[in-house]
């Protein structure tokens, strides 16, 4: 029995909790609704909260414990034979040999490392993957990876009568409860508060669990490279030396390069997406007719939901071509990857941002001004301009803000359209890289994150954490300063 088919029971259960809820209020009532404290979905939703959520609740700790229990109990059971077997076999002679000396202690004298190696071994082999095992060791860990199969075959069958037992018994529960004068609807909001408090807490929790680790990891990297360096410095080459003979591994962390070509680019960007963006709001907010602005918003707001990697493609076989192409006609050399071809398409990706936020501001001003503007003569034109404009212009520029924001934080199209090339330049036609491409670089493939190139990577984020939150709190302040309110 599966954890998701336990789930899928579990669901089930509570529809029919709701079900039944529902009913035995109708029936405890006489048939008169009126004699009960709540509505009869009320009932219902008691019934089925407290039939599917501690059940919930259960199997959500289970799966979080589930791998670390089974994975000690697996190498717990393991002989000593067993694992110098394995590790004749999967490890190097130096490792062997201290590994050797403790062996008699089981899996406590492994490393973490090759714990976690070990495991996967005997994972694969335990789904019937023995492909993915090195032949030398099938015969040591085949035990094991018995066990491991027993184990988890066990633990679902727990799991799932356990989950069954709780159900029943919070529908059992609820239903003596039921009776016309229980107060229904109050215990089924004070749930309901309670599951958008814990949601609210976990929202806040894992925001400032991915400041923390910004922060410590980037202080990590100060230690090995000064703030000052990181920060003015013109240079950006994060390979380092591993031995001292090794040459071609300058390690220079200057971030200005990225920042540069992160500026050169949002601000193409937003050259695209500004007028584009806002024009388009205005003529779908005051000169569309309705039709028009039915088929056209949604298909502008399609856009949106575009893959990233889509755009990527475009910009590198259709947009970067054909500027190269184009400068060649008139002389100018332009890179095949440009800021200026990236900058293009990231515009074109962002315009729906645009567009949709100044789209609703421009129809949350009140139609009274633009009916007094009429009534004073004005035409429609200097109407949206002296009137709409002025009182839609704090949310306006608030959206600008957001869509900088986006821009900033784009990576696969600076990636197919740009370049990885971390140059100091203001020319949109070379090739330049991004913050969150070089973030994406350095973390591809298996990393030691003791190194300075690596730490980088989280002095980087938090760069660019600190400047994207910079935006959205001036874009919020302006908002909330400049904001007209209408009767």
């Amino acid at each position: 029995m599966s954890v998701t088919l336990t789930v899928a029971v579990l669901l089930l259960l509570s529809l029919t909790g709701f079900w039944l809820g529902r009913n035995r209020a109708v029936a405890v009532a006489g048939g008169r609704i009126a004699n009960l404290h709540s509505v009869p979905t009320y009932y219902g939703s008691y019934m089925a909260l407290w039939a599917g959520l501690p059940a919930l609740v259960l199997v959500l700790v289970w799966v979080a414990l589930r791998g670390a229990v089974m994975d000690w109990i697996v190498l717990s059971s393991m002989s000593p034979d067993q694992l110098e077997a394995w590790a004749r076999v999967m490890l190097a002679p130096a490792e062997l040999e201290t590994l050797l000396t403790s062996v008699a202690d089981g899996a406590s004298a492994l490393t973490q490392t090759h714990r976690q190696l070990l495991l996967i071994n005997i994972g694969n082999l335990a789904i019937g993957q023995p492909q993915y095992v090195n032949p030398g060791v099938i015969d040591a860990i085949q035990p094991a990876a018995s066990h491991m199969t027993q184990l988890r075959g066990l633990a679902d069958w727990t799991l799932f009568g356990a989950v069954m037992a709780l159900a029943g018994g919070g529908l059992a529960f609820t239903w003596s409860k039921i009776n016309p004068s229980f107060r229904a609807r109050n215990n089924v909001e004070r749930v309901v508060t309670a599951l958008l408090v814990l949601c609210s807490t976990i929202a806040v929790l894992t925001t400032v669990g991915i400041v923390l680790s910004l922060l410590f990891e980037s202080i990590r990297f100060f230690t090995k490279v000064p703030i000052t360096e990181f920060l003015f410095g013109l240079q950006w080459s994060p390979q380092t030396a591993i031995r001292a003979d090794q040459v071609g591994s300058s390690g220079a962390f200057g971030a200005v390069p990225l920042f540069t070509g992160t500026l050169l680019i949002a601000t193409i960007a937003m050259l695209v997406a500004a007028p584009v963006g806002l024009m388009s709001a205005i003529y779908l907010s005051e000169y569309a007719p309705k039709r028009v602005r039915g088929l056209v918003k949604p298909v502008l707001e399609i856009l949106a939901g575009v893959p990233t990697v889509v755009y990527g493609f475009f910009a590198i076989l259709t947009v970067a071509p054909f500027i190269r192409d184009l400068g060649a006609l008139v002389g100018l050399p332009i890179s095949s990857q440009s800021a200026l071809a990236a900058g293009i398409v990231m515009g074109v990706m962002i315009v729906p941002f645009v567009s949709s936020l100044a789209d609703d501001v421009i129809n949350a001003v009140p139609q009274s001004l633009r009916d007094g503007s009429y009534g004073l003569g004005a035409t429609k034109s200097e109407t949206i301009r002296q009137v709409v404009m002025p009182a839609a212009l704090p949310g306006i520029v608030g959206a600008m803000l957001l869509a900088v924001s986006r821009a900033i934080g784009e990576t696969m199209i600076v990636v197919m359209a740009a370049g990885l090339q971390a140059s100091l330049t203001l020319n949109p036609l070379a090739s330049v890289t991004t913050v969150t491409v070089q973030i994406k670089s350095i973390l591809v493939g298996d990393q030691e994150f003791d190194s300075a190139k690596t730490l980088s990577v989280f002095a980087l984020g938090l760069v660019l954490f600190l400047v994207t939150l910079a935006l959205n709190v001036v874009a919020l302040r302006i908002v909330q300063k400049y904001r007209e309110k209408y009767d």
